[in-house]
């Protein structure tokens, strides 16, 4: 419960952080195409806090900080629908109307579809553009550290065992993806549980291809976290720490190549729920990540360092946390549920293929399904958090 506590103000600083950058990248492009826009508000609900620039634009700061949105002039509300055929007409009407023809070019629904495409587009982008900045400073000032993936110990009857695994081996590969850290080879294999997966080993002079299934075990069986079930190979690896610095160029390829890896971390999980090889309980909501915040500034103010290192190490570790976290949003954005970007920029290649936008009606269908999509998703998400915290057994233990 202290961590939960300890991490709620700055975990609703770094998402509010996240999510500006996020409209920033809607807004930004927008504004490229000369889109009028009529309000940018941090957070959903009350407005609090509100100034009008002289373009027009009503900058907000709203009650509920857990989100945001860029409100186009003309929209009816904030998602941005496509109108029908016939509002789309009388909406055309009333703007020429009102400020003449021209006008009419200005407002988000009146562009062309390859503009609308790249102003929704831009959010998500803009996150993945932020991770990479983050981590690129991170490796610029921090230089690189990892331990090699080298075998210096296989466990007797495990599956890297029964594949031929021998002390001295040298992960190179895991399934077709390059490794080069004993992280890299552990987080790979995470996510292959009960799946046969290709392993590629330098030996000696020899490179040989080793097949194994992973075994699913319990991640930390003793602690709160005891129904979290990942892929275990068997293998101890080990070495002596690389460490070295990186010039400004380096620390971007590291920097754009975390965030791939972090984005193909995602992709392949979900894909495993979708193949029924996941039961989604590592997928987590708000309430995990307040925690692992809270337990991060938790641990930091209990280290026995002067106060500027521990301030110091608690920001580097907030500015890592933060970078996965906007990969995590650039992500889920563009899934193609209609409430999100992803599902606007699938109406698009549709209609771009068509030549026929979709019709409202099936827009609003579709918007209702999607919200309690995403309303069904935040509830797993916050149950998966209970449990994974060890909430649910703190509380059924005070009933046993």
């Amino acid at each position: 419960m202290l961590g939960f506590i300890a991490g709620i103000l700055p975990f609703l600083i770094i998402i509010s952080l996240i999510v500006t950058f996020h409209e920033l990248g809607h807004f930004s492009v927008a504004r490229l195409f000369k889109t009028r826009v009529e309000r940018f508000s941090v957070g959903f609900g009350k407005i609090l806090l509100r100034k009008k620039d002289k373009h027009g634009v009503e900058w907000c700061l709203s009650a509920l900080p857990l989100g945001g949105y860029v409100k186009f002039a003309g929209d009816e509300h904030i998602t941005s629908m496509m109108p029908s055929l016939e509002d789309l007409e009388a909406s055309r009407i009333s703007i020429t109307e009102r400020e003449g023809a021209a006008a009419v070019n200005d407002y988000f629904h009146f562009k062309p579809l390859w503009q609308r495409f790249l102003i929704v587009l831009a959010g998500p982008v803009a996150n993945f553009v932020l991770a990479i900045f983050l981590l690129t400073m991170i490796f610029w000032i921090a230089g690189e550290s990892y331990v090699p993936a080298k075998v210096v110990q296989v466990m007797p009857n495990s599956p890297a065992a029964a594949a031929g695994f021998m002390a001295g081996d040298t992960v190179l590969s895991v399934d077709g993806k390059a490794v080069e850290s004993n992280r890299d080879v552990q987080m790979l294999v995470m996510l292959r549980a009960d799946t046969r997966t290709h392993f590629v080993v330098q030996r000696a002079e020899a490179r040989l291809d080793l097949y194994a299934t992973p075994e699913r075990v319990a991640l930390d069986p003793k602690g709160p976290n005891a129904n979290l079930k990942a892929g275990r190979l068997g293998i101890e690896m080990s070495g002596p720490l690389v460490s070295r610095p990186l010039n400004p160029w380096q620390a971007l390829v590291k920097g754009n190549s975390q965030t791939w890896k972090a984005l193909d971390t995602n992709l392949t999980y979900i894909s495993r729920i979708f193949t029924g090889k996941e039961n989604g309980n590592q997928i987590g909501g708000i309430v995990g990540m307040t925690k692992t915040t809270g337990d991060i500034t938790v641990a930091a103010a209990q280290a026995n360092a002067p106060a500027w290192q521990i301030v110091a190490s608690l920001l580097f570790t907030y500015v890592q946390f933060m970078a996965y976290i906007s990969i995590g949003v650039g992500f889920l954005n563009l899934l193609p549920i209609p409430a999100l970007d992803g599902g606007h920029l699938a109406f698009f290649l549709w209609q771009g293929v068509t030549k026929k936008p979709i019709s409202a009606g099936i827009q609003n269908s579709a918007f209702r399904i999607a919200i309690a999509m995403v309303l069904g998703l935040m509830l797993f998400a916050f149950w998966n958090d209970l449990n994974n915290s060890g909430f649910t057994k703190f509380i059924g233990g005070l009933f046993s």
